[in-house]
């Protein structure tokens, strides 16, 4: 566990709506959280609702304005950074005030941490006990971190009237990044998706991005990775630029919430292994770099290594799989994402999506293809999305009237770009799929048609949740909620509080009433073979050589991650009422592989 915070686990992002608010809930109980700010329309209208909430003047960021994203997203965060640090306050008040507050917190707390247990031997302080917390707290409590997420992919370029680009700082992800940089905030950027080389030598311009004479870093650089090759190459290139990467942060590919990025069969067990046994190489040649290109900018050159969190999120489901991740593989935190929709007082979710994701079984999540990115997107069966989307198809009105354009990022048609889920383009593609009709058979007509018409309006369907809980006029088309839990959800079936969940990550109770739950290790393995199964199907006997030398490589890393496990679990002290279960799944899964052809 990382000295410097108080608990061992975060909330990573999830949408652009259901954790953006979440430090306002949370982050004064020393829980750390990350905010999307990709959509700073969301943001405004959060800004001006809690404004009238807390009695604080509000002047609005109209879209006239110069620079109006970017505006929009500093206030914001400047806004939840104040209200934070007035929580921070109050909340620390009231424990040294209030003996059972006091005694309810310390539950929360993780058993090993030094804080919950100088907390503990202070409520035997006698009457003298509410100054000595007070002191004590005002020393030591740290609040969660308000942090940020951009994706980097999101980066549309925007025109002026006369239909020319503006400059590239005015792009989506460039805005975003500049909203946080000037912004009070002294916490991190997480940025994921990928590697995007123009956003981050962006981040050059901004001096907190770089260490002060004490080796201080202001605003933070995190990155989401699938593996550490790419860690050591985005590292570097940031590194070289005097640019250091605070924390990587490892999510499964496909066991997560959002996006899926499948990695081409590596497991996260393997992954995080190679990341614990090469730690140091990462860190040193990483330091190598950042000295010399500080020295040639005549800045503050560290003369120690700065720090470097590694931290992992995906299916992470009970308290021996937390507390195996801190111990075995050395992590200094573990991201607990989707189980938290099920927490009203943790994240933004309208009870009628909240109703359906706790009613919801294994067999209702999925990967589907809504995404306008084109990459598989996790999914659960009966949002209102799917209602709305589906009357409008019916109606020959297929599409999305695309009013924030924040994924047209499709130039076949317009330089400016088009969603492939807006209205617009999905005209064109229809217009272009009947001009061959008499060639295509009525099963692959209606195939193409359905992957023409699947796409949905993530800019909506991802923010109306927060103004429906919220009870925010939507105005525009009808789009519903689009919600994007990992299937880790199936195995959460009921709301919770605060305290109950924090509880259960640590193992003083469990809120988990689903008996035949796999290990998180396990049911990742599963959906990878599924996932090969499902893309070699999909290919039927059109598949070529190099596909097939593809599909090999991609088996034979799920073997070798097979392999792994079967040594690890014969090894750790962990899981040992699930031994016998692991090793059968283990063995199913490498009969599996070991059977398909390729030919």
């Amino acid at each position: 566990m990382n000295p410097n915070t108080i608990h061992t686990f975060h909330i990573p992002v999830m949408g652009l709506s259901y954790t953006v608010d979440t430090p306002l809930r949370v982050a004064h109980y020393g829980i750390s959280s990350v905010v999307s700010i990709t959509d700073d329309e969301l943001l405004e209208k959060m800004r001006a609702f809690y404004s009238a909430q807390f009695s604080v003047p509000y002047q609005e960021i109209k879209q006239k304005f110069n620079d109006y994203r970017a505006q929009r997203i500093t206030s914001y965060l400047n806004f939840m950074d104040k209200l934070v640090r007035d929580k921070v306050d109050a909340f620390k008040n009231e424990l040294s005030g209030n003996r059972e507050a006091l005694e309810k917190y310390i539950t929360t707390l993780p058993h090993a941490s030094e804080f919950k247990k100088k907390l503990e031997s202070l409520l035997h302080t006698g009457e003298h006990i509410k100054e000595a917390v007070k002191t004590y707290l005002d020393n030591f409590f740290l609040p969660g971190a308000i942090d940020v997420n951009v994706m980097t992919k999101v980066d549309k370029p925007h025109f002026d009237k006369e239909n020319t680009p503006l400059p590239v700082a005015f792009n989506d992800a460039h805005a975003a990044v500049r909203g946080f940089a000037q912004s009070s905030l002294n916490s991190s950027l997480v940025l994921s998706a990928g590697m995007n080389p123009k956003l981050y030598s962006y981040l050059e311009t901004f001096s907190d991005f770089f260490p002060d004479a004490a080796g201080q870093l202001k605003k933070k650089i995190v990155l989401k990775v699938s593996d550490f090759r790419s860690a050591m190459i985005q590292g570097h290139f940031l590194a070289k630029k005097g640019l250091w990467v605070s924390e990587y942060r490892i999510e499964s590919g496909l066991n997560c919430g959002g996006h899926a990025f499948a990695t081409d069969g590596f497991l996260l067990g393997p992954i995080l292994q190679e990341f614990k046994d090469k730690k140091h190489q990462l860190v040193t040649s990483a330091h190598e770099l950042l000295s010399k290109a500080l020295e040639i900018k005549k800045l503050p050159v560290p003369q120690d290594l700065l720090p470097l969190k590694i931290t992992a999120q995906g299916g992470v489901g009970t308290a021996e799989e937390h507390a195996f991740l801190l111990s075995y593989y050395e992590l200094d935190s573990v991201g607990w994402g989707s189980p938290f929709l099920l927490v009203p007082e943790a994240t933004s979710v309208d009870e009628e999506t909240r109703t359906l994701l706790k009613n919801a079984h294994e067999e209702d999540f999925y990967l589907s293809n809504i995404s306008p990115l084109g990459v598989p997107f996790n999914s659960v069966k009966g949002v209102s999305n799917d209602f709305w989307k589906e009357k409008r198809i019916a109606e020959n009105k297929a599409g999305s009237s695309c009013p924030k354009k924040l994924l047209a990022l499709d130039t076949t048609y317009e330089n400016s770009g088009l969603c492939t889920a807006s209205k617009k383009y999905q005209d064109i593609k229809l217009k272009e799929l009947e001009s061959i009709r008499a060639q295509l058979t009525s099963a692959d007509f209606d195939k193409r048609k359905h992957g023409i018409t699947v796409k949905a309006c993530l800019c909506v369907g991802l923010a109306n949740a927060s103004y429906l809980e919220n009870n925010i006029p939507i105005k525009g088309q009808q789009q519903g909620v689009v919600i994007c839990p990992g299937p880790n959800l199936a195995y959460f079936d009921k709301e919770v509080s605060l305290t109950e969940m924090v509880q259960h990550i640590y193992g003083g109770t469990s809120v988990m009433t689903q008996e035949n739950r796999p290990h998180f290790f396990i049911k990742e393995l599963g959906m990878y073979t599924n996932h090969l199964q499902n893309e070699m199907a999909s290919f039927s006997d059109n598949s070529t050589a190099v596909q097939i030398k593809k599909w090999s490589s991609f088996r034979e890393h799920l073997l070798n991650g097979i392999a792994y496990y079967e040594q690890l679990f014969s090894e750790v002290a962990f899981f040992t009422t699930q031994r016998l279960t692991i090793y059968t799944a283990l063995q199913h899964y490498k009969t599996v592989l070991t059977g398909i052809k390729f030919s």
